[in-house]
């Protein structure tokens, strides 16, 4: 979150009210005297000050102005502002990476003595994050199924300061009930924290719900074409101040370079998670009819236990599914060896379709245990559905199943 360039008021603002798809590709925009139609990167460290009294305020914060792109940075400022536009948020702060978001989080709001409570259907990074490296801060953390609305009720404590949710999660799309979790901390200290990566603004805004913060991996969807690493913390104005502290104290920082990409990912970002969303539900409804498949998850499934609150929630159902084929590993692997288009990649968001086996990859650092309580069976197979053609995506899975047998 870096200082606004100009001193225009809310009653001045063109973007006040404006659609998702306006916000995507104006707001954020400050031109410099040169007059760019497309935003400029700011390649650079460091900033010449007018005096040394201006330098001084600048860095004692009197003064608005860059002062080190480690935190001050023109091009970084201008995603920040256009997430923040996105998710209804009072600002951002734009970090290296999506975990690079959660720890400059966690790490800007909590302190020993501090405890969590997270969704165990979280990223394996995240739970490790969580189970791992916090708890050596004397931040004590506990674990909670993410459905389990009265166990998040008991698990409160007068020391707890986060919840921490995806939705959907990864990889099986379960969906919280956002209005639900924030109505738990009404009254307490507790801040409710969500992992909106899967949606994206343009499918869900969580702060709408009643949620507190807003985490981001701008790796995914908002860039789109798998590109940079890169994330994004957005809410309220005093949280996203104690994140920047953070962030220039210890530089978990976004490129400049990176932003600009981001900044083009977000002007196509509702076209894409519609596309990503209607291939995604085709694919899904297919995979329920082949003999091979075993079960589905998908939030946009009649049959899936969170489709009505998703329906409730989210505009679409996304890109993510997964699936278990019948068998084990063994039969799971030659599923996924056998696809030709597909890349077989742990990323997602991508123009490209991904295929990942998770008991492996994004969820292999977990114990066994942790596995089983999170549902990451050896059989389950995530897909991200891209933007090729739909039957070209089906032709390719069959090939795949075709080989379980």
């Amino acid at each position: 979150m870096t200082p606004p360039d100009t001193d225009m008021t809310p009653n001045d603002d063109p973007l006040a009210g404006a659609h998702l798809d306006t916000l995507g590709i104006r707001a954020g925009i400050t031109r410099t005297a040169e007059g760019e139609h497309s935003e400029p990167i700011f390649t650079t460290s460091s900033y010449v000050f007018d005096s040394a009294a201006d330098a001084a305020a600048r860095f004692s914060g009197d003064s608005p102005g860059n002062v080190y792109s480690r935190y001050t940075n023109p091009t970084v400022r201008s995603f920040e502002q256009r997430i923040a536009a996105l998710e209804g948020g009072e600002a951002a702060v734009g970090t290296a990476s999506g975990m690079a978001a959660i720890l400059s989080t966690c790490m800007a709001l909590l302190k020993s003595g501090d405890h969590v409570l997270c969704s165990r259907d979280v990223f394996g990074t995240t739970t490790n994050l969580f189970a791992r490296y916090l708890v050596k801060f004397g931040v004590a953390v506990d674990f909670v199924p993410l459905l389990a609305l009265d166990q998040w009720r008991d698990g409160l404590r007068q020391e707890t300061k986060l919840l921490f949710v995806e939705t959907p999660s990864n990889p099986l799309c379960e969906v919280a009930d956002i209005r639900a979790l924030a109505e738990l901390t009404r009254g307490t200290d507790a801040l409710l924290v969500v992992d909106n990566c899967f949606c994206t603004p343009a499918l869900q805004r969580p702060l709408e719900l009643g949620a507190d913060i807003v985490i981001h991996s701008a790796t995914k969807y908002l860039d789109g074409q798998g590109r940079c690493v890169g994330g994004a913390v957005v809410g309220g104005a005093a949280h996203m101040a104690e994140v920047v502290t953070f962030l220039r104290t210890c530089g978990p920082t976004m490129s400049p370079f990176n932003a600009w990409v981001f900044l083009k990912g977000l002007e196509t970002l509702r076209l894409r998670m519609e596309a990503h969303s209607r291939s995604a539900l085709d694919i899904a409804l297919w995979l329920q009819q082949q003999p091979q498949v075993e079960r589905v998850f998908y939030a946009g499934l009649p049959s899936h236990p969170g489709h009505a609150l998703a329906t409730q929630q989210q505009s679409a159902f996304g890109g993510v599914l997964s699936f278990q084929v019948k068998g084990g590993r063994e039969e799971a692997w030659r599923c996924i060896d056998a696809t030709r288009i597909m890349s077989l990649t742990a990323n997602l968001g991508d123009a490209k379709s991904t295929i990942v086996h998770p008991a492996t990859t994004t969820h292999g650092r977990l114990t066994p245990e942790q596995r089983v309580e999170a549902g990451i069976a050896d059989s389950l197979i995530r897909v991200a559905v891209g933007l090729e053609h739909v039957d070209d995506l089906k032709a390719d899975l069959q090939r795949g199943l075709d080989a379980v047998v």
